[in-house]
């Protein structure tokens, strides 16, 4: 009974990490894209996170439709994004510091939002409850389809535009930026640009995640820098992506697929009895792993080609 009863719990707590990995896995695109893309850690992503969720929590108690308040949400991301690329950029002031200030700024902002540190959306109809009520999913199922929908979607535009001349100005800023220059492109402007729709992405994320969870907090976006850096390194390693030299869509995919894993794995540590207030430590110790097996990889790589000898008679002993 009691085994029938720990799968039944871990089965509900892998179909709800599925539904919030794939949520929370936009906000993983949009970090990949200052992460990976601009070569810069933006800390702005803690604030504009939660500033998607204000946004959107606050315009839904003010009865507007729960489509339209996200691309409110996602003008504000792309406002909060525009004011650390304007300090980073004009005002020459250190990338990460820049994105400090401004996810200082915004913890302030979203309370003057929403006028508390919370607005519960109980009673409220989101895009979840419309699609419990018309189709009679269940609430996982709901938040795993809008997911889904929405990944797919911003996937498909994330490959289109990144094969625009801006799109690929924007990738090679991230590359070399000297280059850039020489080639008469403004890279102020595109890291503007980079800064902006990453941040429009991850308040856009922060709305869908506080229209399934049922409430926008002024909290709920602490600690999505190392969120986010877990899901894109966890499904990097995880499916080769960037050692195997995978088209760019895949590249995309592989960071919702980290998401996923990585909440699965968070359901699975605390189905085993770990404390919810253990998660960060977690999450730091899953990243260091994520971190080290490219370099273990890559030092056992040129240990055999340094070493063809030493490799050969170790085949010759299996």
């Amino acid at each position: 009974m009691i085994l029938s009863i720990s799968i039944v719990s871990l089965a509900g707590a892998m179909q709800g990490a599925v539904s919030q990995g794939v949520l929370w896995g936009i906000m993983t695109l949009g970090v990949y894209l200052t992460f990976r893309i601009l070569n810069i850690a933006d800390m702005t992503c803690d604030g504009s996170f939660a500033l998607g969720g204000s946004v959107s929590a606050i315009l839904l108690t003010k009865s507007m439709n729960p489509y339209m308040t996200l691309p409110v949400a996602f003008a504000a991301g792309m406002l909060a994004g525009l004011v650390t690329g304007i300090l980073h950029t004009k005002l020459k002031i250190d990338a990460i510091l820049a994105s400090i200030l401004t996810m200082i700024a915004l913890y302030s902002i979203n309370i003057r939002i929403m006028g508390r540190s919370n607005t519960p959306l109980l009673g409220i109809d989101t895009i979840m409850s419309q699609l419990q009520t018309t189709f009679g999913l269940s609430p996982n199922a709901s938040s795993l389809l809008t997911g889904a929908v929405f990944s797919v979607l911003l996937i498909a535009f994330l490959y289109w535009f990144c094969g625009t001349e801006i799109g690929s100005a924007l990738r090679a800023t991230g590359n070399n930026p000297n280059m850039v220059r020489a080639m008469g492109a403004d890279t102020d402007l595109i890291k503007l640009i980079g800064f902006a729709l990453s941040n429009g992405l991850i308040a856009l994320s922060g709305a869908l995640v506080a229209q399934s969870q049922g409430y926008g907090d002024v909290g709920m976006g602490t600690g999505t820098i190392v969120i986010g850096l877990a899901s894109i390194i966890l499904g990097e390693v995880l499916l080769g992506a960037v050692a195997k030299k995978m088209p760019f869509w895949f590249m995309l995919f592989s960071v919702i697929f980290g998401s996923i894993v990585y909440r699965i794995v968070i359901a699975v540590v605390l189905q085993m009895g770990l404390k919810s207030s253990d998660l960060k430590l977690l999450t730091a110790i899953i990243v260091a792993i994520s971190l080290s097996i490219p370099v273990i990889k890559r030092k056992c790589t040129r240990r055999r080609i340094a070493n063809p000898d030493f490799s050969a008679e170790s085949k010759e002993d299996k």
